[in-house]
């Protein structure tokens, strides 16, 4: 299956390739994950995900697309909600800096597919510029949040996708604002053993959820998640339950 811009997300991608989202929802619920993948569950959009997805339509070139795509970032009075403003504000400030324009000045939303540990993988760099570096945009609360987001998972996959299709082996940056009253802004560059480690885990695991994928171990579940809540059944409990911990 070739991979473009409007078959990425779909179904069928998500069925036959491997990405880090999707190896995350393994790490979070695998019976989420499997849901996801055949399309019976589909995760809500929070507004967290559209300041994110706004800022980084405003680099790919899209962002009048994305606007009226979702009216929901609008008042009735058809003005940006406080949120929206606050990305402008963002785009605004990112744009104006030289070394942040710099590290996203690389090529847009490129797909690659690989093999690693004897699936494919599929992955879409926010900036790729070519010898020289990889870099991942996030939009975040604060810069403390961003271990929390597991992004050495990310960079680790995105560099090995890079070396196995061009056999350059480029380091794995994210170019980081935050949604702070007063915008913050930093390149933070994930070292190599760290990078290293977090493919080390990914080793450790992945077989696991690959047999999941292809039915061959039944899906764990974990029981608090959104979709484990969305599907459950009553239970008779004891209230002091609630009282632990």
């Amino acid at each position: 299956m070739e991979l473009n811009q409007s078959n990425y997300y779909g179904r069928d991608a998500n069925g036959l390739f491997f990405s880090v989202s999707q190896y995350k929802d393994f790490m979070k619920c695998e019976a989420m994950a499997m849901a996801k993948i055949r399309g019976e569950y589909q995760q809500p959009s929070t507004r967290a995900l559209l300041v994110g997805s706004f800022v980084d339509s405003y680099f790919e070139g899209t962002l009048p697309e994305f606007m009226r795509q979702n009216p929901e970032i609008f008042t009735r009075r058809n003005e940006l909600k406080s949120e929206f403003r606050k990305a402008n504000e963002i785009i605004g400030r990112v744009a104006a800096d030289a070394t942040f324009a710099r590290f996203m000045s690389g090529e847009k939303q490129r797909i690659m597919t690989f093999s690693l540990f004897g699936v494919e993988w599929k992955m879409k760099m926010d900036s790729y510029l070519p010898g020289i570096c990889i870099t991942d945009l996030k939009v975040v609360a604060n810069f403390k949040s961003l271990p929390l987001w597991r992004y050495d998972l990310q960079g680790a996959v995105y560099q090995k996708g890079v070396e196995q299709v061009t056999g350059e082996k480029l380091p794995f940056y994210l170019a980081a604002a935050t949604k702070e009253r007063v915008v913050d802004l930093d390149i933070f560059q994930i070292p190599q053993t760290t990078l290293n480690l977090a493919m080390d885990e990914i080793g450790f695991s992945i077989q696991r959820y690959i047999d999941v994928k292809r039915g061959l171990e039944p899906p764990k579940y974990c029981g608090h998640c959104d979709y484990c809540k969305s599907i459950k059944a009553a239970t008779i409990r004891n209230y002091n339950e609630l009282l632990e911990g």
